[in-house]
């Protein structure tokens, strides 16, 4: 799945075995949000991965924006 995420043009940052609604979470790295976009599309339609998506912010930039 790195192989694919990276030609895709993202990058895998962490990755974890999780117990609950998901087997795993990863933590990826894309330029904007139309990469990831075509990250899960991609992958999702595969039929072997259920995605989602958060779109973070950093908390320094957060408390900048807001004061």
């Amino acid at each position: 799945m790195n192989r694919d995420v990276e030609e895709l043009g993202a990058k895998v940052l962490h990755q974890w075995s999780a117990l609950g609604p998901f087997d795993f979470v990863n933590v990826v790295e894309a330029p904007d949000a139309a990469t990831i976009s075509k990250v899960s599309v991609v992958l999702g339609a595969r039929g072997s991965a259920k995605l989602q998506s958060y779109e973070l912010v950093d908390i320094d930039t957060l408390l900048g924006s807001i004061s």
